[in-house]
């Protein structure tokens, strides 16, 4: 009898420990789509007891995570959540929030369910149109959820967002204390606004490079180089030298410009470049020495043109961007019409990726040109910005073709009129080795005359590689009437359009022309030719057409 009340009371103790709630708790959550877990993910950790939530992950907490990366504390007696961004290894950033907590809203079902053996209840919000349900348990008296969301609530095992993407708990550990190598409270006093945070952490998960910063592009015989920036063609052209590291195949790569009237009150073509300077003669050389160290391309018209295509000795320019300036964004923004809020600058971005083997891991000179005639001329800024990602796909390789925009037209380069000839523009190319899938990369915007020159008449483009039509398509735009309030000192005329209205051939007054991507196959080593065909205008009077057209070769 003796022996049974023993074992009455060991089990009995054992029960009662069995139900005691502990201090704290250690809670692995895991992330699935649609059912099926994410592949290479960093599970998510929290840490909770009664004064404290911490959020973390694995990786972060076994100090193997990558930079940037973000940790999370609450205090859960103030509601004040703490962010903080590891940006390296010198350098911290943190924010709080003293309001989102308490604020959340919830509407709670009645329905449960079983989550790792705990009895779950469903509570209910939405967040920017998407449905959020939040499966929490308060069978162990303690709060803590993998965000800031729900943490109100109890310990939330399961978020599923629009019945589809889902963070469970895969483990529920049972803590006497938090460990204190994972306890970081952040000061109040060290913290930045929340905007700033946001902004700061953005940017330190890619990598900017400024090139040139509210320089001014305009005709001037003042305009002359520095230390730091060369200036070219009475100031119309503008370069820069710059070191750029190696950046990972497959990253993301993009150039974004912004452009404000200094004075020049009209739309000006504008493109940013690269100069490549692998072969004798480089444009650089014509820059600093003038157009004729330029080779000339002849096809019968009459006229010899500058610089325009690839010879044995000589590379034209990359164009990573074309653009075009709207007429006198902030300059005039004083000209006033009603219901007018005109804009105070244009922003254009470009993604280059095909384009990175040209930058990556080398110096390159890269200039900007905006064709003007004004003293004042234009404002710009210019950034490059690498996202990195890692790829298995081949590294791309670039060839420069051709490129018939007059870079320095204010330097005498003449306008591309080529294609009045049947000839049109042809280039002849030799590939030491087969390049499989080939693109080329092809830019092309009509320009000259008022109601019969190539700017308003659409014209059918023509590519031929190696004398057999491989694309044609008639380039045109028509939606420039988007770009209104970018315009301020456009003309409006007496059927009631400004001018920045009118389509164009593959242009607006304050936007850029994306790029086509011509499918070329694999093209075996040896000498190939492609020939670019335009029904370009004829001239009137004073008034003639010319096509600004680049093409890259891009291929494996």
């Amino acid at each position: 009898m003796k022996n049974i009340f023993l074992l009455f009371a060991v089990l009995l103790f054992t029960g009662i420990q069995a139900q005691k709630k502990p201090n704290a708790v250690q809670i692995t959550y895991i992330k699935s789509s649609n059912g099926t877990v994410l592949e290479n993910q960093d599970p998510i950790l929290i840490y909770a007891d009664k004064n404290q939530t911490i959020v973390t992950s694995e990786k972060i907490a076994s100090k193997k995570a990558a930079f940037p990366y973000e940790f999370f504390y609450l205090n859960h007696s103030s509601k004040h959540w703490f962010q903080t961004a590891q940006l390296n290894e010198n350098k911290s950033i943190s924010t709080v929030d003293s309001t989102s907590i308490a604020n959340q809203k919830f509407t709670y079902g009645t329905e449960t369910k079983k989550i790792l053996g705990y009895v779950c209840k469903k509570a209910t919000t939405s967040i920017n149109s998407n449905t959020i349900d939040i499966w929490y348990t308060n069978e162990l008296d303690l709060k803590g959820a993998p965000s800031a969301l729900g943490q109100d609530l109890g310990l939330v095992l399961e978020v599923t967002r629009n019945g589809n993407y889902s963070i469970t708990a895969s483990k529920v550990q049972k803590l006497k204390s938090i460990p204190t190598e994972i306890i970081q409270i952040p000061s109040a006093k060290s913290t930045t606004d929340v905007l700033s945070y946001r902004d700061e952490l953005w940017k330190s998960r890619f990598t900017t490079i400024s090139i040139f910063e509210n320089e001014t592009i305009n005709f001037s015989d003042k305009s002359i180089s520095n230390d730091s920036i060369f200036r070219f063609a009475a100031g119309t052209v503008i370069a820069k030298k710059i070191k750029v590291g190696k950046i990972p195949n497959g990253s993301q790569v993009f150039i974004d410009l912004k452009e404000q009237s200094n004075g020049d009150a009209y739309d000006r073509t504008g493109s940013v470049f690269v100069i490549p300077t692998n072969s004798k003669i480089s444009f650089f050389d014509a820059l600093q020495n003038g157009k004729a160290v330029l080779p000339l391309y002849e096809n019968g018209n009459g006229k010899q043109y500058q610089g325009v295509v690839k010879t044995n000795e000589y590379t034209p320019v990359v164009e990573l961007m074309r653009f075009f300036t709207p007429f006198g964004v902030n300059h005039f923004n004083y000209l006033k019409m009603k219901n007018k809020d005109w804009e105070e600058a244009v922003f254009y971005r470009q993604d280059i990726s095909d384009l990175a083997s040209v930058l990556n891991d080398q110096e390159v000179i890269v200039g900007v040109f905006i064709g003007n005639y004004d003293q004042g001329g234009h404002k710009v800024s210019l950034n490059l910005t690498i996202h990195e990602e890692e790829s298995k796909a081949k590294a791309k390789k670039v060839i420069s073709l051709f490129n018939t925009l007059n870079v320095m037209e204010m330097a005498g380069q003449d306008y591309a009129t080529m294609f009045n000839s049947d000839k049109g523009l042809e280039v002849k190319f030799t590939l030491t080795e087969d390049v499989a899938n080939a693109k080329l990369r092809y830019i092309t915007t009509g320009h000259g005359g008022w109601g019969n020159g190539d700017e308003f008449v659409p014209k059918k483009n023509s590519i031929f590689l190696d004398n057999q039509e491989t694309f044609s398509f008639t380039p045109w735009k028509t939606d420039c009437g988007s770009y209104r309030n970018y315009n301020p000192a456009s003309g409006n005329f007496e059927n009631g359009l400004s001018s920045s209205d009118y389509s164009r051939s593959n242009w607006c007054p304050g936007t850029t022309t994306n790029p086509l991507f011509i499918d070329l196959g694999n093209l075996n080593a040896g000498e190939h030719t492609i020939t670019i065909k335009i029904p370009q205008g004829e001239n009137e009077g004073n008034s003639f057409s010319s096509w600004n057209v680049s093409g890259v070769l891009i291929g494996e």
